[in-house]
């Protein structure tokens, strides 16, 4: 039998030569030990465990195999097939990452045994003063000049070095030179992939005292060498409701996110109505405590605070939130849908 409700999802930590501790110290996480340095905590890695209803304990894998087309949707599969689509992460730069580049479907497909390639974007929740990522280059190189800018280990002079604080929101396409900056927390959303191409590592020694590996041929295989058209997106705001704002940070053809601000009015929480339709949500609390209702009269619920992440199905249908604070909301958009032109011309036009 199958069942279908909202499934909250607890998060694989993962351990990073960069990492730190904010995700703890900031209210997001509980960590282990204070001598491991977490870097990102991953909420729909397929291997995460189900924390509530029938499913409790098992995989996220398992309910896609279980589930199938009932979990994912029909807009997720026609880009994605049967697999999970989307991988959410909070991230916690401690130090700065390497510079890196992502390839695109169809390179992937063809030089990585069929992989998906990886378009994401970036939420910065919090930025140390001075607090900076990469995001393409500073004009248009050749790519003999950045194949020779790092073999000298100069790759700084190129590339395009942009402050950021909380509330940015960065877009970042595959085929796009980037980093994320030491003391930077962020929320990021992408393809559910993991070919990364590690450019350049500005010389550092790895955890074992050796350089870390690059993989330059396919950097340079795939990255854009145009100067970014924006790097900050321009969130486009929408009609929202009663006690609530609503922004869209990011619309393209394989995720759009929606951020959903709930505020009470006269001591009672904010109510939104919504409904799936064609994919699964990614539900992410930035603070947000919620109630996600639903069935025929809503009187199923499940519970949302800081830091948490839940996925609703794509057939669960009808669901209320109810609650206060912030969340986003991502799902894989049909091909046509108005709100990728109305972003693209907000941000690109």
């Amino acid at each position: 039998m199958k069942y279908i409700y909202p499934i909250r999802l607890e998060a694989s930590l993962h351990e990073t030569i960069w990492g730190g501790r904010l995700l703890e110290r900031d209210g997001w996480k509980k960590l282990p030990d204070d001598d491991v340095q977490i870097g990102e905590s991953w909420e729909t890695e397929i291997s995460t465990i189900v924390q509530n209803g029938p499913y409790q304990g098992q995989t996220l894998k398992t309910l896609v195999d279980e589930l199938g087309g009932d979990l994912l949707g029909a807009h997720a599969m026609k880009i994605f097939g049967p697999r999970f689509p989307l991988l959410a992460k909070f991230i916690d730069a401690n130090a700065k990452l390497s510079v890196q580049v992502h390839p695109d479907d169809s390179y992937a497909a063809r030089y990585e045994n069929g992989k998906l390639g990886k378009t994401e974007f970036w939420y910065i929740l919090a930025a140390e003063p001075g607090a900076s990522i990469v995001h393409g280059f500073k004009t248009t190189p050749s790519p003999t000049e950045v194949f020779q800018s790092i073999e000298n280990v100069t790759l700084e002079d190129l590339i395009h070095e942009e402050p950021v604080q909380a509330g940015d929101v960065v877009f970042v396409p595959a085929g796009t030179v980037h980093a994320i900056g030491a003391g930077i927390m962020l929320y990021e959303l992408q393809e559910y992939s993991d070919v990364t191409y590690r450019m350049y590592d500005y010389g550092r020694p790895g955890a074992d005292g050796k350089p870390r590996q690059l993989h330059i041929e396919r950097s340079l295989d795939v990255t854009d060498y145009r100067v970014s058209p924006r790097v900050k997106a321009n969130p486009l705001k929408l009609a929202g409701g009663s006690g609530y704002d609503e922004r869209c940070l990011v619309a393209c053809k394989y995720f759009v996110t929606h951020e959903l601000t709930l505020t009470a009015k006269q001591g009672q929480p904010a109510t939104i109505n919504a409904h799936t339709d064609g994919s699964c949500v990614i539900l992410s609390s930035l603070g947000a405590e919620i109630e996600v209702r639903y069935g025929s009269d809503f009187q199923e619920s499940e519970k949302l605070s800081r830091g948490q992440t839940m996925v609703l199905p794509a057939s669960l249908g009808r669901y209320r939130i109810i609650g206060t604070g912030s969340l986003l909301s991502s799902y894989v958009p049909e091909a046509n849908a108005p709100i990728l032109r109305q972003w693209e011309a907000a941000n690109f036009a």
